[in-house]
């Protein structure tokens, strides 16, 4: 059975990762697990930027992957970034077993808004899908539908569906995704 395994990285509320293995689990057809130990987050913390390097935090969270788990998701409160970019919504290693995603960015409050749980679970979902579709090889894709379009903001993940385009679906049909 393919298991995705969901560990909390730093303090994420339980509620959110209930919801995140809820979609993930309906739109894969996979079984999730909440890891009952998450990781601690301060180890990659860079005080002149006041984020989190995601790098460091997938690297962590490889090191020593829960069970027999066939994905192993990261999931953060944690603002990410790497050093080209000014932030990212996630991370993968391309055809590997691991990927992060992070719902600072994804929040409506941070940009002045009222707080909206629906549109948080929703985006995070996406999220989700895209940085798993890179664990199985998938790249960006230019279908701005696809869950695997590029996000360069939260507009272009609103944008998108929450399914793989149909190019995107049979590349992963060989993909045991």
């Amino acid at each position: 059975m393919r298991i995705i395994s969901l560990v909390a990285i730093g303090q994420v509320d339980r509620a959110l990762l209930e919801t995140l293995a809820e979609g993930l689990t309906r739109r894969l057809r996979v079984a999730c697990s909440i890891q009952p130990e998450g990781l601690e987050v301060e180890f990659a913390y860079n005080a002149t930027r006041r984020q989190y390097h995601s790098t460091e935090i997938l690297g962590r969270l490889l090191e020593q992957p829960p069970g027999e788990c066939w994905k192993v998701l990261g999931v953060t409160e944690a603002d990410l970034y790497i050093p080209i970019l000014t932030f990212v919504f996630g991370e993968a290693q391309v055809s590997d077993g691991g990927a992060v995603v992070s719902a600072h960015r994804l929040r409506q409050e941070l940009y002045g808004f009222p707080a909206d749980l629906d549109l948080l679970h929703e985006r995070l979902l996406k999220e989700a899908l895209h940085e798993l579709g890179h664990t199985c090889g998938l790249r960006h894709c230019a279908d701005y539908l696809c869950v695997m379009s590029a996000s360069y903001g939260v507009e272009r993940i609103d944008l998108k569906r929450a399914e793989f385009c149909p190019a995107c679906a049979q590349a992963l049909s060989g993909k045991d995704l």
